[in-house]
């Protein structure tokens, strides 16, 4: 537990007294109790009905609040499935209410937060949920703020390492064979996410990253079979995914770990006939609990004003095509 701030003391009595609820709420070895614990950075400590929960002062309010929860639907026992999913929508909520102003993330940019609602309402749900969707046209931040996310996640020891990944699908063109070894091959495909490392942590720190395998490339084709744990995994341009590689990525997420999945749904680049994954994922994922979608559109474009009237003019023509 962190010990920046002074330690509070919360006292919460559950009541009506009910022995078996009281039993249902703990679980097995008081598995559920450490889940609130691990949940909130918090300690809770029990005699009977009574509840002692030590922590910061927010952290033990969210801990009241996930007891009092808990204790009403524990006239059953509780799966820990729905203990976990449960708890992460009661972070969600505290951390919006914490987060009704801009997130600053820290990186070597001071200040970087979002300029838009939706950028900031972005950063928020990356804060909040493990992993998160930005779906959106060109320019508007998707990319960018997924690496500053997980470039202040980094600095702050919340991940160990920064793993990148992106389909090798060319935009229109073939380019041929490319020379060189796996990260060579895949490097033009994975420069706007250089760019953004470059800008956010200096070219001398990422390179030293890099050779400490603390920042890692992982062609999306060479994934399967492994677990990425204590991670923030960022994957760009997923609308040129299929919808197996989508759910091969989406299940390679370990514990401790975050995912941000980013793309541009009118601009897939997939051979004709081939579905894309990001498309069926938002179709298949969007009443999931615990993840989160957000929508970007040309008002949140921060590039040349001209990209923003680029990208209404061509969503204008699409709406007038279909």
């Amino acid at each position: 537990m962190t010990h920046s701030t002074a330690i509070r003391h919360l006292d919460v009595s559950l009541l009506p007294p009910d022995n078996l609820r009281l039993q249902n709420l703990c679980g097995p070895l008081d598995e559920n109790l450490r889940q609130i614990e691990a949940a909130f950075d918090i300690s809770i400590s029990r005699r009977g009905e009574h509840c002692r929960i030590s922590g910061e002062l927010a952290q033990t309010r969210l801990g009241s609040l996930a007891l009092t929860h808990f204790y009403a639907l524990a006239t059953e026992a509780l799966p820990l499935e729905t203990v976990q999913l449960d708890l992460v929508e009661l972070a969600r909520k505290g951390k919006e209410s914490a987060l009704e102003r801009n997130v600053d993330l820290h990186t070597r940019k001071h200040g970087l937060h979002g300029r838009t609602p939706n950028q900031v309402n972005y950063l928020q749900q990356i804060q909040a949920h493990d992993i998160t969707f930005g779906v959106g046209p060109a320019g508007t931040g998707k990319t960018y703020l997924a690496v500053a996310a997980a470039v202040d996640a980094f600095e702050r020891e919340l991940v160990s390492k920064i793993v990148l990944v992106r389909p090798a699908v060319e935009a229109g063109e073939r380019l041929g064979f490319l020379p060189g070894d796996l990260a060579q091959k895949v490097d033009p495909y994975l420069r706007p996410l250089y760019d953004a490392l470059y800008e956010l942590m200096g070219f001398e720190k990422v390179s030293k990253l890099f050779e400490k395998q603390c920042i890692e490339i992982a062609p999306l084709a060479y994934m399967r079979g492994r677990t990425l744990s204590n991670a923030f995994i960022i994957l760009d341009e997923a609308q040129n995914t299929t919808p197996e590689q989508m759910k091969m990525f989406l299940t390679r997420v370990g514990i401790g770990s975050k995912a941000v999945i980013t793309g541009d749904v009118t601009q897939v680049d997939l051979p004709r006939g081939h579905r894309s994954g990001l498309i069926e994922a938002r179709q298949i994922l969007l009443g999931v609990r615990g993840l989160a979608f957000v929508d970007f559109n040309a008002s949140d474009v921060v590039r040349h004003p001209l990209v923003a009237r680029i990208v209404e003019a061509y969503e204008q023509h699409g709406h007038i095509k279909r």
